[in-house]
């Protein structure tokens, strides 16, 4: 049987080089917009918490940065807690919330599908974070083509 020889790892070792920059730090010019698209449910994924990050890098980046929460993706724009709304119940809880509070004080824009609160999850506006915009189900589509025809950087998250 082998004998393994290598001393154990410690805490604060490296197992890649974490600061090679391998491409160049785009920044957006001036007028430049981006729209991340929300089709994912809250807590089931990584992939909605990892694009709220990325859609506030985009902000920090320059571009004129929007979120589109539509379907499931209304869901990470409600409020939640336990025992009280707010309360954080477990580590992470607010994670949406919270990155949804710096993006829109970064000043991004969060918009929320009417439709998808009301007739899929049972929700109100009441219940959206604050500084999120419900809007009618007609402007899901009109927002895209906005962003679109202004040439705008489309970002999806299409993963349920």
């Amino acid at each position: 049987m082998p004998a393994v020889t290598a001393p154990a790892h410690q805490k604060g070792d490296c197992f890649v080089d974490f600061e090679e920059k391998v491409f160049e730090d785009v920044k957006a010019e001036p007028g430049q917009k981006a729209l991340v698209k929300f089709h994912t449910v809250a807590f089931e994924g990584s992939i909605g918490f990892v694009n709220l990050l990325q859609a506030t890098r985009l902000q920090r980046k320059g571009f004129e940065t929007s979120i589109l929460l539509y379907g499931p993706g209304v869901t990470l724009g409600l409020q939640r807690g336990f025992p009280r709304l707010g309360d954080e119940s477990f580590p992470g809880h607010q994670n949406y919330a919270n990155q949804i509070a710096k993006f829109i004080e970064e000043g991004g824009k969060v918009y929320a599908c009417r439709f998808a609160l009301q007739a899929l999850y049972g929700h109100g506006e009441p219940s959206l974070l604050p500084g999120i915009r419900p809007i009618s189900p007609l402007d899901v589509l009109d927002i895209v083509l906005i962003h679109q025809r202004d040439n705008a950087f489309i970002m999806d998250t299409w993963t349920l």
